[in-house]
């Protein structure tokens, strides 16, 4: 199972740190226009694991993409058939000198992960050697696949279909970045971290829904709520995971605009929604900036 995994472990990193409630859909999406004089890009927001039922896409999409030349993605999805990866990616996110998860948790703690492992029909044993990043990530895939809403995510629809119409693909980020992301987080504060996303998990099923239909309407107000304010209380992930990288993605993006000496080709740059949300936003650093921000 661990294998069939590695093109996700990447972009899934936001589900373990968001909380959930109910929300109205809204006849709108999560696709932006981003202009400067008469150059313009667009933005869409994305959700990584995405169930079959959610398709077809909004149309907002759609339209985005049809009338883009490239797109733009987080990073590029491994390949899970690449065996010198997935060996260094699991030499990576393990403990060395056979420590284990439970050497930096309280007892308890590590009752509490086990027995909500076990409720998924695995044992702990299967990750315990794993640093707390990649297992909340693995523990979010298998949630996914226990309330059977995993499925293929807008990325990677989006790559197959780029490549399918010979369109060029881009990235925002190296793999080997957000591997160290991922293998990096929670590191020194495990019984927290561990804690917190047991917390956030108790109702995986409610979170993902309700997340879905916050994607769907495009509500930044509401994604705010359900991305960014339960990662306020923890500041170092929030600004690793989130605020960071969407500082360090503004260069990438202002390149893309015709007066900076790239081609008059228009991008659609397409990250996890979490990016979209909030007053570090990817959008509402633009808007500083002086970019018109428009929903389409």
């Amino acid at each position: 199972m661990i294998k069939s995994t590695a093109k996700h472990v990447f972009i899934v990193a936001t589900l373990i740190t968001m909380c959930f409630l109910p929300l109205t859909i809204q006849a709108q999406s999560s696709v932006w226009k981003v202009s400067k004089g008469n150059d313009h890009i667009f933005i869409g927001g994305t959700v990584h694991i995405l169930p079959a039922s959610e398709f077809p896409l909004p149309k907002e999409f759609d339209e985005a993409y049809k009338k883009s030349d490239s797109i733009v993605l987080e990073t590029k999805l491994p390949d899970a058939s690449d065996a010198d990866f997935q060996m260094k990616m699991m030499q990576q996110m393990a403990y060395g000198n056979g420590e284990t998860i439970g050497d930096f948790i309280s007892a308890k703690t590590k009752q509490k992960l086990s027995q909500h492992i076990a409720s998924l029909g695995v044992n702990l044993t299967m990750f315990e050697h794993f640093k707390p990043g990649f297992l909340l990530t693995m523990l979010a895939l298998l949630e996914a696949q226990h309330a059977q809403l995993s499925g293929e995510g807008v990325d990677a629809f989006y790559s197959k279909l780029a490549n399918k119409d010979q369109k060029s693909i881009a990235y925002l980020e190296s793999v080997e970045f957000q591997m160290n992301m991922i293998a990096t987080m929670g590191i020194g504060d495990e019984e927290r971290f561990i804690k917190s996303n047991l917390e956030q998990m108790k109702d995986f099923k409610t979170l993902f829904l309700g997340l879905l239909k916050a994607w769907r309407a495009g509500d930044e107000k509401q994604l705010k709520t359900l991305a960014i304010t339960p990662m306020e209380d923890d500041p170092k992930t929030l600004k690793k995971l989130l605020t960071d990288r969407n500082k360090n993605w503004i260069p990438h993006i202002e390149a893309m605009f015709a007066g900076n000496g790239k081609s008059s080709n228009k991008e659609f740059v397409l990250v996890g929604v979490a990016h979209l949300a909030g007053n570090e936003s990817v959008l509402a650093l633009l808007k500083a900036k002086g970019y018109r921000v428009e929903k389409i």
